[in-house]
């Protein structure tokens, strides 16, 4: 059964408990390049099972929800109370091609955009961090409750990479027993 909305959001949050939410999204591309230095592209192209995205694709979505937030922030930021519109991540990997893409190129695209997203919420005035957007999903989110969301997210998806890169040697190991 797929978690409902506040069962995601608890979770989320839950990975960044007593954490800087902004440091940690500051150091997030650093820690993607640690993981993905030196790992052949085939590889990192690997599902680790069926229907679970691989180490690439999970860049690729990483870059393209750093798209998504930065509309997101400029949005709430310029317009309190604005409409937020989820989306499907599944069929944007499925439409976009996250299968098929270079998880170096994923990777410098979410670190420029991570710089300029960093960059805008250091300079919006800190009485526009109480703005809001209503999530078409979630409710009513303030800027301050989504920066701790992205923050929780990177945390979601490093563990997630960290996994799948510890499990990768054990797999090939055990093929042909």
């Amino acid at each position: 059964m797929p978690e409902t909305a506040q069962q995601y959001t608890e979770r989320i949050l839950s990975y960044i408990a007593g954490k800087d939410p902004m440091k940690l999204q500051e150091e997030t591309p650093k820690k993607l390049a640690a993981l993905l230095r030196g790992r052949d592209r085939g590889r990192l192209a690997q599902r680790p099972a069926p229907g679970r995205w691989s180490v690439a694709e999970i860049v690729a979505h990483l870059a393209d929800a750093e798209i998504v937030l930065a509309w997101r922030w400029r949005q709430v930021l310029s317009t309190n109370g604005v409409t937020i519109q989820g989306y499907d991540q599944g069929v944007w990997a499925d439409a976009l091609g996250y299968a098929k893409r270079d998880p170096k190129e994923s990777l410098a695209s979410f670190t420029t955009l991570r710089a300029i997203n960093l960059k805008l919420l250091k300079s919006a005035p800190r009485e526009s961090w109480e703005h809001y957007g209503i999530h078409s999903e979630r409710g009513p989110e303030s800027m301050t409750h989504m920066v701790k969301m992205a923050a929780g997210h990177d945390l979601n998806h490093i563990m997630q990479i960290e996994t799948i890169l510890k499990n990768e040697g054990r797999s090939s190991s055990m093929e042909g027993l």
